[in-house]
């Protein structure tokens, strides 16, 4: 830790984020930048709204897609990028199979949202942990939900079965990383007003607050916890659901 340095700036980290188009993943990018990381951005594809928000940032390093499910996509884009210090990683999907229980219950999206959601994470960990390792030095921010703890508010099983593996995951990771100053933590968000959640039937007045989560409330969560004022947090699971669980 740098003592002159302020405890949530980025300045220095080298930081890559997944699910970039997404709402918290945009949201992230924009925080960081401000905070003065230079990034990595990806998606599962290069969207023209992605791209205007990596011309809009001034310390965008590279711009890739890569599906997270594919290791070797992985391995290949942090190959090509050299160093990374820090990983945020909210890439993720979410189907709302209401009737699980019919026979007719499509089981491949069982089989996609544990491979995005659970195998993206580990093939990030897979690829950036031996760099860490090496260098003493590295922060791992995972995207998890309240549903991993209590079971989903309208998600179907598999989503909140994949988030409770993030949380464990996080947990596993942090055990293997903090003697070599790499630090696994996570945030588990409630309801966030994203395109994940628009449509679904969410509504304001069930949540404590009277209103759902904004994407940039879960930024502000990751980009502390690649931060320096994070340096003695490991396998944490930071809940910010406005309420909707309190533990």
């Amino acid at each position: 830790m740098h003592p002159a340095r302020p405890p949530h700036s980025l300045e220095g980290t080298r930081l890559l984020i997944t699910g970039a188009a997404g709402g918290i993943g945009s949201a992230a990018a924009r925080l960081c930048s401000e905070l003065g990381a230079r990034l990595i951005l990806t998606d599962l594809q290069i969207t023209p709204e992605l791209e205007r928000l990596a011309s809009s940032l001034k310390t965008v390093d590279a711009l890739q897609a890569c599906d997270v499910s594919q290791r070797a996509q992985v391995e290949a884009l942090v190959r090509s990028q050299g160093a990374v210090s820090a990983l945020i990683d909210t890439a993720g999907i979410c189907p709302y199979d209401d009737d699980w229980l019919s026979p007719d219950w499509n089981e491949k999206a069982f089989e996609k949202v544990m491979q995005v959601n659970v195998l993206g994470p580990i093939n990030w960990a897979r690829a950036l942990l031996p760099g860490m390792i090496e260098r003493q030095h590295g922060r791992m921010a995972f995207c998890g939900s309240v549903a991993g703890w209590m079971g989903g508010v309208r998600a179907g099983p598999h989503y909140a079965a994949s988030k409770g593996g993030v949380h464990a995951l996080v947990r596993w990771l942090a055990q293997r990383g903090t003697p070599h100053n790499v630090m696994v933590n996570g945030v588990a968000p409630g309801v966030i007003d994203t395109g994940m959640t628009s449509g679904h039937g969410y509504q304001a007045h069930t949540q404590p607050l009277k209103r759902l989560g904004q994407a940039e409330e879960i930024a502000h969560v990751l980009s502390f916890l690649v931060s320096p004022g994070a340096s003695f947090m490991a396998g944490c699971i930071l809940d910010a659901n406005g309420g909707i669980l309190m533990r």
